[in-house]
């Protein structure tokens, strides 16, 4: 994976902010990790649409069916069930930086739930990790198929920001993965705490199980400069398609310094590039590893088109729904594998939204 610096203009800077003095908006201020809808039946059309709210209304919709099953889709509600069956979070419009669309954001599924699909060919590798308390899944992909531009380092989505209303703006997430869910396939769950971090040709989502243990430690926000290495530790490899069970991480910016817990602040954007983090993060054992060919998991997915990779390249999404193996390692480490993979392990630092590769700064 390459390693160039994203250029950040002074506008996204003066835009900064975390959770930490996130502050709700007046229009809107019940934040999004407290608006709670059963699926299918209890999801409104949007969850967001107060057209007076400062970053406006959101521009998709919730309700997603077979009405907005198209490349056009701008359904904003997100499943993450398995390896074969998960959405990221992509711009809706071809060429386009995460920096510039992160409160727009489209679902991008490798299955049909009312969403775009992602094209046959643009995940290269993925690992999927179930933990006690978590889902995790982290890929190689080649994001252009999904509007984003060459080169862009991305950043992180996820049911926060600055105003709490999440990016993108009214975004849902399910799962029908979870203990807590008695094992029913067939149900979804509100997923509460989740991140997802798109960007460098690479990805990592994970979602923490609405009834798990220190959900908000696991899948928090306040450190969206510190990108997948920190955030999601793994090592996932390219032109590998595997399952694994898996230990919880270690929640992020907590670690152990001669016998003592300590914990990591993140800077703010207006202290300038982080140069240094005092820990390295350390990937959770895993085991039971199965490995996959990408035809087994991702059939039906359409060919990508045009420049965007999207099946409709210039498209506005105008659609509208209608009611009706062991393996322990640090997170940059190679894993030494012989198959021309390569590591996804890569300690990374974000800039405002972005996932900028920690070799760019760290000297």
């Amino acid at each position: 994976m390459s390693r160039s610096t994203l250029s950040l203009s002074a506008a996204l800077l003066a835009f900064a902010a975390t959770v930490a003095n996130a502050q709700p908006d007046p229009a809107d201020p019940t934040p999004l990790v407290d608006k709670h809808y059963a699926y299918p039946s209890g999801i409104p059309y949007q969850v967001d649409y107060n057209t007076a709210a400062i970053r406006g209304p959101q521009i998709g919709y919730n309700i997603c069916n077979g009405t907005t099953q198209n490349q056009d889709s701008l359904c904003q509600t997100s499943m993450v069930n398995h390896i074969d069956d998960f959405c990221l979070w992509a711009p809706p419009k071809p060429n386009s930086t995460i920096g510039d669309t992160e409160g727009e954001e489209v679902a991008w599924c490798t299955k049909q739930h009312g969403t775009r699909l992602i094209p046959d060919g643009a995940l290269t590798g993925v690992q999927y990790i179930k933990t006690p308390n978590y889902i995790q899944i982290v890929g190689f992909i080649d994001q252009t198929k999904i509007n984003m531009a060459a080169g862009d380092y991305g950043g992180e989505l996820d049911p926060h920001g600055a105003d709490l209303r999440g990016n993108p703006l009214g975004g849902l997430m399910y799962s029908n993965a979870f203990p807590s869910n008695n094992g029913n396939n067939a149900s979804y769950q509100q997923v509460i705490d989740w991140t997802n971090f798109m960007g460098g040709d690479g990805f990592c989502i994970k979602v923490c199980d609405p009834a798990g243990t220190n959900q908000q430690a696991l899948c928090q926000n306040i450190y969206d400069r510190l990108g997948c290495a920190y955030n999601a530790p793994n090592n996932a490899q390219n032109n590998v398609f595997e399952v694994c069970e898996g230990d919880d991480m270690t929640p992020v910016g907590v670690y152990t310094s001669n016998g003592v817990t300590m914990t990591y602040t993140q800077p703010p954007e207006s202290a300038g590039a982080i140069t240094s983090v005092p820990y390295t993060a350390v990937v959770p054992s895993s085991s039971n590893c199965v490995t996959y060919q990408s035809a087994e998991l991702f059939s039906g997915l359409p060919a990508p088109t045009g420049a965007s990779g999207s099946a409709s390249a210039g498209a506005t999404g105008s659609a509208k729904p209608s009611t009706s193996g062991t393996k322990s390692g640090g997170a940059s480490s190679p894993t030494g594998s012989s198959n021309g993979a390569q590591a996804m392990g890569v300690s990374a630092v974000s800039g405002l939204v972005g996932v900028v590769f920690a070799m760019a700064f760290l000297s």
